[in-house]
Order: C-alpha cells, then sequence, then structure tokens
C-alpha cells in the first residue's frame, strides 16, 4: 500500500465500485475505503452506499484511518455550486482557502481536555500537490480555475438565496457542504492536501431555472475527467 490516498464523494463514488470494500476500526470509529490497483487509498466519504449526510460523516475516523494507514498525500473532491463567475459549471478549480459556516461538527482533534493545540491554518493546502495537478491537467488539456474560496454549510439543505448573496459578499466562490472539517483534520494530522471542486449547478437564486444540475453526460465527463487526473497525480507525488 502506498503512502496516497483519494477521498471522493458525490458523483465520484461510483468510479471505484468494482473495487473490493473494506472497513476498520479507529479510535474514534469505523471508517469505509477501497484501494486500487496501484495500491491508492479510495474512501468514499459518506461510507459505503453514500448513506451518511454531510453533517452526519465521521470525519474524525476517516482522517485517523489515513493517517494510521501511513499516508502522507492526499487529494480530497468535492462537487460545488457556483456562487461567482470564477468557476461556471462544468468546470474544475484548486481550493486556496475556505470559510467554514458549519456548526455542529466535531471540527479538531484538539478540542478535548488535556489537547490544547492551536493549528496554524494559514496555508493548509499543498503546493506541491497544486503543481503536480495542474501539470497533469495540462496533459490532457484540461482547464482548471485556481485559487477557489470555498464556504461549507451544514446541509443537508440546500442554501436560501439570501444565504448565497451574503456568502458572495464575503468573499466565497464556491459553495458545498464537505470541506470542513476534513481539511482542518487532515491538516492537524500533518497530511498534505489538495482539495479540488467541480461545479455541478449554480447555487440557489443564481439560475432564472431555479437549482437545476448539468446533464448527466456533462457530469460523468468531469467526474471522470477529475479522477483521472487525481488519480496520475498522486502516481506522479512522492
Amino acid at each position: 500500500m502506498t503512502n496516497k490516498a483519494l477521498i471522493v464523494g458525490s458523483e465520484t463514488e461510483d468510479r471505484f465500485s468494482g473495487l473490493e470494500e473494506r472497513r476498520e476500526n479507529t479510535e474514534y470509529g469505523p471508517a469505509d475505503y477501497m484501494v486500487d490497483g496501484n495500491g491508492i487509498i479510495i474512501l468514499p466519504r459518506h461510507g459505503f452506499g453514500h448513506k451518511k449526510s454531510p453533517g452526519n460523516i465521521n470525519y474524525k475516523a476517516n482522517a485517523s484511518l489515513l493517517k494510521e494507514k501511513g499516508v502522507k498525500y492526499v487529494i480530497t473532491t468535492h462537487a460545488v455550486g457556483s456562487i461567482t463567475q470564477k468557476l461556471v459549471p462544468t468546470h474544475i478549480g484548486l481550493i486556496s482557502d475556505f470559510i467554514d459556516f458549519t456548526h455542529r461538527r466535531d471540527s479538531s482533534f484538539f478540542s478535548e481536555d488535556g489537547k490544547v493545540i492551536h493549528t496554524e491554518m494559514t496555508k493548509v493546502f499543498s503546493d506541491e500537490l497544486k503543481f503536480a495537478f495542474l501539470n497533469n491537467a495540462l496533459k490532457v488539456r484540461e482547464k482548471i480555475v485556481p485559487n477557489l474560496t470555498y464556504i461549507t454549510t451544514e446541509g443537508p439543505r440546500f442554501e436560501s438565496p439570501a444565504e448565497i448573496k451574503a456568502f458572495r459578499i464575503w468573499g466565497a466562490d464556491i459553495v458545498g457542504m464537505t470541506l470542513n472539517p476534513e481539511v482542518n483534520l487532515l491538516h492537524e494530522l500533518g497530511l498534505s492536501v489538495l482539495s479540488v471542486a467541480f461545479s455541478i449547478n449554480w447555487a440557489s437564486g443564481l439560475d432564472e431555472e431555479g437549482l437545476s444540475f448539468i446533464e448527466k453526460e456533462s457530469m460523468k465527463r468531469l467526474s471522470d475527467t477529475l479522477i483521472d487526473v487525481s488519480i496520475k497525480t498522486l502516481e506522479s507525488i512522492g
């Protein structure tokens, strides 16, 4: 098994349906995962069968499993809604910063008595992984949008139009439900992280037709490209 992992979620999990499903217990509970032909750990954040909503995912167990397996490099993938024109639907971008708007998730390994550690969050995402990802995307002529700010909402409901207006004022480019506390925890454990977003819709209030999603063919092409480049990146790193 290598020291690399890919965390997948909505619209990307089915790509790995043929791999053997495994489950292991950690200090924080069970975590589901698979291993591809090159030894890369594939972790479905929602669990097998996509049964856990964003607010009920055991992010600590998932992160802890990767640490226990000796993982050093992690790419996380996120289906998002677009707030600004910076990343429009059917495009892929790299997350460089975030706003955590969740309110009931266990977001730190250091929140218990006796573990008072203040983790630096100025630079959460790995330049090494970023440059490798951009290089592999260039090989398949896929344009990647850099420097996106992601805002994480609690879910599972979608956001209201007024919330999206506020998020735009705050500086968010895209909105989703799974970036935090996932990247917080991976960063606390010292793993090198890259988070990649692919837009599947305009956020609430920004589409005249209401909340509509891109066509299935476009969705599959987008998710396949994202997974292909992510796997190539992990294979080329370290």
